[in-house]
């Protein structure tokens, strides 16, 4: 798979986007870099009250009265993340907007924002990210690597659809955004 052939024709769809009022607007960075093809995974630092703490997913978050739009939302995020300085330029596309699927959640909603860069920089966390990798793209979309698995947020127990890694479990909203984002590259 070539990310650079796919991934430039994702700019031509129009994604489904959500205004609802009532959901405070979050966003995040889908950043794919070629040689190997790979995306950036981040696990979050285990924080009291972060209903994400510990879980894999992409650098992002809550949109800020500085940020101008929710593109504006997942650079900054990144920025302060994982060091990676994006730039509007990077942006190839935009994915449909998602919203948790428990009432446990914050009300937010979260758009995805696709980034190509044209090499893997280098990662710096932050305090909220305790680790971060460049995932190649083929060993996410190998065999016996997406399936239903255990999964223990807080004091929870359940069976979620996600994306086995070495270092955990990709599932939830970040699941939700990767498998239509692979089923786009396909095509």
């Amino acid at each position: 798979m070539n990310l650079f052939d796919n991934l430039k024709s994702l700019g031509a769809r129009t994604p489904v986007q959500s205004e609802d009022p009532t959901r405070r607007p979050a966003a995040v960075a889908l950043i794919c870099a070629p040689d190997p093809d790979a995306i950036l995974i981040i696990k979050r630092a285990e924080r009291l009250g972060d209903p994400w703490s510990g879980q894999m997913g992409l650098p992002g978050g809550r949109a800020s009265v500085t940020d101008s739009d929710l593109m504006a939302t997942a650079i900054r995020e990144t920025q302060e993340e994982v060091g990676i300085e994006l730039d509007l330029m990077d942006c190839i596309a935009t994915l449909d907007d998602l919203v948790p699927q428990t009432v446990q959640l914050p009300r937010i909603r979260v758009r995805p924002f696709v980034f190509l860069l044209e090499r893997h920089r280098e990662v710096i966390p932050n305090e909220e990210v305790a680790g971060a990798w460049w995932v190649p793209l083929d060993s996410l979309l190998s065999d016996g690597i997406y399936g239903v698995y255990e999964v223990r947020p807080g004091d929870l127990v359940m069976n979620r659809p996600g994306y086995r890694l070495h270092d955990g479990v990709i599932w939830g909203m970040t699941e939700r955004i990767l498998t239509p984002f692979f089923e786009l590259l396909r095509k």
